[in-house]
């Protein structure tokens, strides 16, 4: 398999590095070979050729099987004008690779349930939610200006959708509810959004395709209380981009720590791209102490939802239970009692453990 690496800035070459230890043990036990090719993007990019997303990386990625990526940006960046930000990187490769579904699991760790931030009789039932946020369309890619008038600067963000782009999301939230609990929130604002009503009328055509599969819908203000009043009731989640970037970070803090969670974004093409979802964190680069977990677990989801090795991903998913079961912790997931170690340290367990 043919794997384009993008470190990224801040912590994202460190954790990545633990990440590809993790896969290097996974070869060796099941004999299959990974092929990795470093590529730029984000800050790093930008200071070595002056964009955040050059054309060699864009070329590169499009030929791999899938992308592993590590966080950008940082304060370093923080000046330049949108287009030239080490996020456009981001937006930028996921429109040209086409991955319009992201799969964000909120998991709880039954070791570090007294680290969310919720009760733990609020959790009796355990925490296993999987976010399906819809990744190319919306407000983030409609239509964007600002006009001068008398009463000041009128800006807008266009929310747009098609048809077919919310099919399409809509396929996949449902075929992965087929191999978990048969059930699907479908999250918008359709009292308020016309863009809300045709994702209702689409995803209500498309259900009937999955008769076996459970349906609801819910308001988007009312699923952000829900996450936090009573998160058993969950299990896949799906809306649309804006709406998924905020809820999955909610989630996710559900967890105890962002640094326990990873991604993948999917779509009509083979490759995938596969990445934790805490930030570059440059206040913590080079001193040892981030979580390497969720870049791991990345990995995991890429040999699942990239290369279907179930196999592989389950070893790596049960390798880090291990090391958790161990007692060996980051600071972000310290406990009384449990033994602390650092980046390297528990990259290297989850190897071996594999």
């Amino acid at each position: 398999m043919k794997i384009a690496l993008i470190k990224g800035d801040g912590i994202g070459p460190e954790v990545i590095n633990q990440a590809l230890k993790v896969l290097d043990a996974v070869s060796k036990k099941f004999r299959c070979s990974f092929e990795y090719q470093e590529v730029l993007m984000g800050g790093r990019a930008i200071d070595e050729t002056g964009v955040p997303l050059p054309a060699e990386t864009l070329y590169i990625c499009k030929k791999s099987d899938a992308v592993i990526l590590g966080a950008v940006g940082g304060p370093k960046w923080d000046n330049l004008s949108g287009s030239q930000r080490p996020e456009a990187g981001l937006l930028g490769i996921r429109k040209a690779l086409d991955v319009f579904a992201n799969l964000r699991p909120a998991m709880l760790f039954p070791q570090l349930k007294s680290a969310s931030s919720l009760k733990e009789e609020i959790l009796a039932d355990g925490l296993d939610i999987m976010v399906v946020r819809e990744l190319t369309g919306g407000a983030y890619f409609g239509e964007k200006k600002r006009v001068k008038t008398e009463n000041g600067i009128k800006a807008w963000d266009t929310m747009e959708y098609s048809s077919y782009e919310i099919e399409r999301v809509t396929r996949i939230a449902f075929s992965i509810a087929k191999k978990r609990k048969n059930k699907v929130t479908i999250v918008d604002k359709a009292n308020v959004l016309e863009s809300s009503r045709l994702w209702r009328e689409v995803t209500g055509n498309v259900s009937k395709g999955y008769p076996e599969v459970e349906v609801s819908y819910m308001y988007v203000d009312n699923a952000a209380m829900q996450l936090v009043r009573n998160p058993g009731q969950f299990d896949v989640i799906l809306t649309e981009n804006l709406f998924g970037d905020i809820l999955s970070d909610e989630a996710s803090m559900l967890t105890g720590s962002m640094g326990m969670l990873p991604s993948a974004s999917i779509g009509a093409h083979k490759t995938g791209i596969f990445e934790p979802i805490h930030g570059s964190a440059p206040d913590l680069a080079g001193k040892d102490i981030a979580n390497p977990l969720a870049a791991i677990l990345s990995c995991g989801m890429m040999l699942k939802y990239g290369f279907n090795m179930e196999k592989e991903s389950n070893a790596v998913f049960e390798a880090v239970n291990s090391v958790l079961d161990n007692g060996f912790r980051t600071v972000d997931i310290m406990q009384p009692g449990m033994i602390k170690v650092g980046t390297e340290t528990m990259g290297s367990l989850v190897a071996e453990s594999v």
